[in-house]
């Protein structure tokens, strides 16, 4: 009987963080295969029905703060008898954003693909831009021993937005302006500090490597 992911108690500071090889070749290849994950942490979710803002609820592990959230979810065909895949939700849609990555296996054969979306508010082909990324995984046939694509693995997050930083030149200018009212032997040099950049630890999961 595999665990709940609400029963499932993971120790303080765990973090999962798999690698785009191990999202396809270790959780995917296994979903499609029938075969039971030793952590059952990836839910099984609708993405039709869920928002990217509702994902992190759904898809949460009880164990601090998290940063990015994965999931399984079946690709619903926006046509019968199409290939085009349906990503709307209530509130908007997911749109495709450059072109796919190509997944290796170490520096073995291709295994799988990696598709970028981007969300928008709204309804196609107009829509307001949002910050929620979604990182689409899906398998080779050849690599899957169950001839099934139908289901995929996906990593949501938020896009991180930059401080602004103030140009170089803009200090220069404040300087001088201020340099005109002191006197040459007032004036104090000044000195730029960097304060030091905040650092946090991420462990990953190391699976067994096939």
């Amino acid at each position: 009987m595999i665990t709940s992911i609400r029963q499932l108690m993971v120790p303080p500071g765990f973090r999962f963080h798999p690698t785009d090889e191990e999202l396809l070749y270790y959780y995917l290849r296994k979903k499609l295969a029938y075969e039971a994950i030793d952590l059952d942490v990836i839910r099984d979710v609708d993405l039709n029905k869920l928002e990217p803002w509702d994902l992190k609820d759904k898809c949460r592990i009880e164990s601090g703060p998290q940063n990015e959230w994965y999931f399984f979810c079946r690709k619903d065909k926006k046509y019968p008898t199409g290939t085009r895949t349906n990503r709307a939700t209530a509130a908007g849609f997911w749109k495709a954003t450059g072109r796919d990555k190509a997944i290796h296996l170490g520096n073995s054969k291709r295994i799988g693909m990696r598709k970028t979306l981007v969300f928008y508010t709204g309804r196609a082909p107009h829509g307001q831009k949002t910050d929620w990324i979604m990182h689409e995984y899906r398998l080779d046939r050849e690599t899957s021993e169950v001839q099934e694509d139908a289901w995929v693995v996906c990593k949501v997050f938020q896009k991180k937005s930059h401080p602004t930083h103030i140009l170089p030149e803009t200090v220069v200018e404040e300087d001088q302006f201020n340099s005109r009212a002191r006197s040459p032997r007032t004036m104090e040099r000044k000195q730029t500090f960097h304060l030091p950049s905040d650092f946090s630890f991420n462990a990953s999961m190391h699976l067994p490597s096939y």
